[in-house]
């Protein structure tokens, strides 16, 4: 085994080991579409969900069959109809929908009961129970138009799913619910794994998708300047919603993002939009600090914002600590006042606990950024790195290729999070002529 090897992978584990017991005996709700499947991808995803209950967590795993069902149809020369985004279930699709839910269950415990040797999933025993644990009711009649056999959840049969995880196996669920009286509803995957999420008070909702998740810059084409934004606050992603159209297709931005929202709202603290078509995202996006795709994360109790003209005291009142033992250089309340744009703060019920500045060197590409405190009561919490994220974020949208700080006593923080340590030289000739050599910080730049 080569020694490059052995320090790659040493302090990668490492890395790792802390979201790993993080999530020990969480419960995850998986939302996985099925076109993830008719792409080939189910293998894969089987061999990462049993690495990640092996770890411990606790999965029910929620299946789409929405392209399978349309071959069904189409196979019978049935034309698939739609309204409102929930597909119209006549007899004949119902038919189809039952056989495409069949099919796809064998296939889903065919690729959890995998074990050959040298493969992920060698040694692996994973115990997949399925049930009538939804009761449906009927979608019925919406603007004049009848849905006929699709559904919606009524309940979760929770103490069910619960006693099953508890004895460690993962629960599917097929997208189909039955009424007291016996009769069968086709529900929609994206409903089914939010009311599961929600009824269970599971610690995350992940759907599996076709989209790489919500764009910096949701109306505006894929390019490298309209990055994923990779942490969506509640509060952010329901004015989005707000001025999206209603979402008729899995590839329109708020198809997705509307039952995260739900989600979240209801007291499930983060749920995720992944990328199928990306080997391992979900991997990526659970156990790697930045993630893949969009995280929409409740914030009930804490804000993270750009500041105001009203944040000015409570700013002064968070750094001047820092500044008396020299960790920050000194910043009068006139300078915080005319740069008040350029802070992000995060809030506590009404209380800030942590702050950063980005002054831009657009002619450089790069921004620096400064006055990065949090309260010694949050420290350790995070908050740190969501302000570095926020940072970034604004940097993404200015068109930044970089971010650069100034430091004395904190280096090693920000070295962990990818800055690079570089000479005082690097710096744009504007910051360069305002360089304190007395003080003779160091220089760290991060590349975006």
């Amino acid at each position: 085994m080569s020694a490059v090897f052995n320090f790659t992978f040493v302090p990668w584990f490492r890395s790792v080991a802390p979201y790993i017991h993080k999530f020990r005996n969480q419960t995850f709700v998986i939302g996985l579409t099925g076109e993830a499947i008719a792409a080939g991808k189910l293998h894969s995803l089987a061999q990462d969900l049993a690495l990640i209950q092996a770890m411990g967590v606790k999965i029910v795993l929620v299946h789409g069959f929405r392209p399978q069902v349309n071959e069904q149809l189409a196979a019978k020369g049935h034309a698939a109809k739609y309204s409102h985004g929930i597909r119209i279930t006549d007899s004949v699709a119902l038919d189809c929908a039952q056989e495409a839910a069949g099919q796809l269950r064998y296939e889903i415990e065919a690729a959890f009961s995998q074990g050959l040797p040298n493969t992920p999933m060698a040694g692996a025993t994973v115990r997949v129970i399925s049930g009538n644990f939804l009761t449906a009711r009927p979608v019925g009649i919406v603007d004049g138009v009848d849905f006929q056999h699709s559904g919606l959840v009524r309940k979760v049969d929770v103490a069910g799913i619960q006693r099953t995880l508890d004895m460690g196996a993962l629960v599917l669920l097929s997208p189909f619910g039955f009424s007291p009286t016996g009769e069968a509803f086709n529900l929609s995957m994206e409903e089914v794994a939010t009311s599961v999420a929600i009824e269970l008070r599971a610690d995350k909702l992940i759907f599996l998708t076709e989209v790489p998740g919500i764009r910096m810059q949701p109306n505006e084409p894929e390019s490298e300047d309209n990055p994923i934004d990779t942490e969506l606050p509640l509060a952010a992603a329901q004015a989005l919603l707000a001025t999206l159209p209603e979402a008729q297709t899995p590839t329109d931005t708020g198809f997705y993002l509307q039952h995260c929202v739900k989600a979240c709202k209801a007291g499930v603290e983060r749920s995720h939009i992944l990328p199928f078509a990306v080997d391992g995202s979900l991997l990526l996006e659970v156990y790697v600090h930045d993630g893949i795709g969009t995280m929409v994360i409740d914030e009930k109790l804490e804000e993270l914002r750009e500041a105001t003209i009203d944040d000015v005291g409570g700013i002064l009142q968070l750094i001047e600590p820092f500044e008396k033992d020299g960790t920050l250089v000194k910043r009068d309340r006139t300078e915080i006042e005319r740069d008040i744009a350029t802070y992000t703060i995060i809030e506590h019920d009404g209380v800030i606990f942590g702050c950063a500045a980005l002054y831009p060197y657009p002619e450089a590409r790069t921004a620096e950024m400064a006055a990065v405190t949090v309260s010694p009561q949050s420290q350790g919490t995070g908050d740190g790195e969501k302000l570095l994220k926020r940072i970034e974020q604004r940097a993404r949208i200015l068109g930044l290729d970089s971010i650069f700080v100034l430091t004395t006593r904190t280096m090693h923080w920000f070295i962990k999070r990818g800055f690079q340590p570089v000479d005082p030289d690097w710096l744009p000739d504007a910051r360069k002529r305002k360089y304190n050599w007395d003080r003779r910080s160091q220089v760290l730049v991060k590349k975006l």
